[in-house]
């Protein structure tokens, strides 16, 4: 179990092979997830569209999100937070490469049935 959001990464997450996605807490209409990136980015033709709502919060490395609509991609550093509406296409155009970018995400409203 995650104790602290900031150690215990994954290996996959420390060696930079691939982003993380681990949940700390699910419950319904909610879920909480600790997500570490490692340079990664959205695909240059994709864009998220969730069908809930997410709060999410940079606390280490750096990350720019450009939300559909938006000109200028908002530059995320550690302690910055952004709100997404359910349905608000969004994507992340770059995560920091040179330290793992660490994220609290929190989802909630209606979340799609988990597997």
């Amino acid at each position: 179990m995650i104790t602290n959001l900031l150690s215990d990464l994954p290996a996959a997450a420390q060696n930079g092979t691939a982003e993380t996605f681990e949940a700390l807490l699910s419950q319904p209409n909610l879920r909480i997830e600790r997500i570490v990136s490692t340079g990664q980015a959205s695909p240059s033709d994709f864009w998220y569209c969730q069908t809930q709502g997410e709060w999410v919060l940079v606390l280490q490395g750096s990350a720019g999100l450009q939300l559909e609509g938006e000109i200028e991609e908002r530059r995320l550093q550690p302690g910055d937070f952004v709100e997404i509406p359910a349905g608000c296409r969004h994507r992340v155009n770059w995560t920091d490469s040179g330290q793992p970018t660490v994220w609290l995400a929190i989802h909630y409203g209606h979340l799609p049935e988990q597997a």
